[in-house]
């Protein structure tokens, strides 16, 4: 895979690529020719590097004998970030720079699959970063992000849409989705709003009161 980017004035995403499950080269290479930067975590680097990408930043806590200057001497100019507090996953630790780095937006790839636990903490951390930090999380099958309290986008019918609330998300209305919320509640763990999907060709809005809730784009 060849290396990045095209730039556009600052307005695309960076994009940070975790240690999960591989997504497609085709998703990987859309994203990489749209990224102005890309931050790689420790764990990852070997699997990226394999893959001729170029790396802007490296970031992680360099355990279990990880050698970050190998990286510093081979992949000139890449910048190094060593971030050993144990308190933070390297995913919320690269969310971190990006905020000081005042950069407003991301994706990221490779932060699901594999390890069930690392998954779901990947998704429902991305909560604490509401007013900070834009964050969708992709892979093959789908786009997950965080909504604002209004919410609205065009989607073609059928356009699976799954909404899953991280504690308790009250006051939830939705036009133009299949199964409707007209100032209803979703719990996680009780009940949430997944595989729903588009109801016709259109602007779908989605509101809610109180609460953190996610949306996923799915494909099957």
């Amino acid at each position: 895979m060849s290396s990045h980017h095209i730039v556009r004035d600052d307005q695309e995403p960076a994009l940070i690529i975790a240690n999960g499950a591989a997504c497609s080269s085709e998703l990987l290479g859309q994203l990489l020719e749209w990224s102005p930067l890309v931050v790689v975590l420790d764990s990852a680097m070997e699997r990226v590097v394999e893959l001729g990408i170029k790396v802007d930043v490296l970031l992680g806590d360099f355990d279990r004998g990880f050698d970050a200057n190998y990286y510093k001497e081979t992949h000139y100019p890449i910048e190094i970030i060593y971030t050993p507090n144990q308190d933070k996953t390297d995913l919320e630790k690269a969310f971190d720079y990006l905020c000081e780095k005042k950069i407003p937006a991301v994706n990221v790839v490779w932060a699901t699959g594999k390890r069930a636990d690392h998954t779901i903490t990947n998704l429902t951390n991305i909560i604490n970063y509401r007013d900070k930090l834009k964050i969708v999380i992709i892979d093959d099958h789908s786009k997950v992000f965080l909504l604002p309290r209004k919410f609205e986008k065009w989607y073609t019918a059928k356009t699976p849409i799954s909404l899953i609330p991280i504690g308790e998300v009250t006051e939830i209305h939705s036009t133009n989705l299949h199964y409707p919320l007209k100032e209803d509640t979703l719990k996680m763990g009780y009940r949430t709003g997944s595989s729903n999907f588009v109801a016709k060709d259109g602007i779908v809005v989605i509101k809610h009161e109180t609460g953190d809730l996610l949306l996923m784009e799915c494909i099957d």
